[in-house]
């Protein structure tokens, strides 16, 4: 299987520095010009600030789609970051692909790079502080406009305007939407959690769904979404 599937629009990194409520984050990443680097860490010139919840081998790119945009003006009305690539720290900024197109475990060549999807984001309340809303990551986890993340196959360079060429796809029957509302509903679907821990996801995903088939319910999302308090 190979077949062209939409085209990046524009690689994007960023340093980490201080950030809100005495954090650090590399989420306001800038558009970069030529072929970047891709390792198995992800971009080269580019930084996590918190790495017990961001990069590392699972998350070391991180993809999503322009489409987006346009839903997201709509509901929010005019807004700066919108305006440009990398609002939600993206590295790679597309055309061509949704949560509703990608599987988990697709692989695409990107570039030199092969890159395999790995989960979908999480969304942390540093998009709250980002977009200067109190309810923005609760906004992308709602709609499932998250975007998602890639582990590096094999490294290589990559570059706007490359194709997303799909390699593999082995699990048709999981895109990430299905993924997405299976671990943002607010009830448990047990025979739904049964089916999705024979996937290979990564760890922390193996402990969440565990963690629900254990105890029946569905965890507290208040302190990614919110963050700590205030000060």
């Amino acid at each position: 299987m190979r077949s062209v599937c939409g085209r990046v629009l524009s690689v994007c990194t960023g340093q980490a520095v201080p950030y809100a409520r005495g954090s650090r984050s590399g989420i306001d990443k800038q558009v970069r010009t030529g072929k970047v680097y891709c390792h198995t860490l992800g971009l080269v010139g580019d930084e996590q600030g918190d790495l017990r919840v961001h990069g590392g081998p699972d998350k070391a790119v991180h993809h999503y789609p322009s489409e987006h945009c346009a839903a997201w003006r709509a509901e929010l009305g005019p807004h700066p970051l919108l305006d440009t690539p990398a609002a939600f720290g993206e590295n790679l900024h597309s055309s061509g692909l949704t949560e509703a197109d990608v599987c988990l475990g697709d692989r695409f060549r990107v570039g030199d790079a092969l890159l395999e999807v790995s989960q979908a984001r999480q969304p942390c309340w540093k998009l709250n502080e980002r977009f200067g809303r109190p309810d923005m990551a609760v906004q992308v986890q709602r709609t499932g406009r998250t975007g998602w993340y890639y582990r590096v196959l094999e490294e290589g360079a990559l570059w706007a305007g490359a194709d997303l060429l799909l390699q593999a796809r082995p699990y048709p029957e999981w895109p990430l939407a299905r993924l997405i509302d299976l671990l943002y509903r607010p009830s448990l679907d047990v025979a739904e959690l049964r089916a999705a821990r024979v996937l290979p996801l990564p760890a922390n995903w193996q402990r969440l769904l565990d963690r629900r088939l254990g105890s029946g319910v569905v965890e507290s999302w208040v302190s990614r979404l919110e963050g700590p308090a205030q000060t």
